[in-house]
């Protein structure tokens, strides 16, 4: 399924980076932090390559960010993914204190932002960003049907 809109360029690279990422054999998923319009850091999926579980695309990216900031909180970041964030993720954006969530692909299976453990939605969590779910589905969404089939 195609999306209707032009994407916008943060959610251009992030899928850029999700391609990376399956060229090099991982889950084609990618991230990208932005402040004020300006990208700061880019991730993909680098679960395999590092032999890491917790080298999830937005884990990846807001290591990079806090890096070229130099500071442990992103205030004023924006994330944009193309899959749901699960918990762990949703755990790191909170503690991050990113301001908004672009993503893509809803995650029925593992998602931990409108599906399953719904993080933001608990009362423990002391930071939610706003979210804006949906943008870059299509794309997003056939990245993982087709390395999924490709699998099978």
């Amino acid at each position: 399924m195609a999306d209707p809109f032009p994407l916008p360029e943060p959610m251009r690279l992030a899928l850029a980076a999700a391609e990376s990422a399956q060229a090099a054999g991982e889950v084609p998923i990618g991230a990208v932090v932005t402040r004020a319009g300006a990208v700061i850091a880019t991730g993909e999926n680098r679960n395999r390559r590092d032999g890491d579980p917790t080298a999830h695309a937005e884990i990846v990216a807001i290591r990079a960010a806090c890096a070229a900031l130099g500071q442990d909180r992103l205030t004023g970041c924006d994330l944009w993914v193309t899959l749901e964030p699960c918990a762990m993720c949703a755990g790191a954006i909170a503690h991050a204190r990113i301001a908004r969530l672009y993503y893509g692909a809803g995650d029925p299976k593992g998602g931990g932002v409108d599906h399953g453990a719904r993080v933001f939605a608990q009362p423990q969590c002391h930071h939610r960003p706003e979210l804006f779910p949906g943008i870059g589905e299509g794309a997003a969404a056939g990245l993982l049907r087709a390395f999924f089939a490709a699998r099978r």
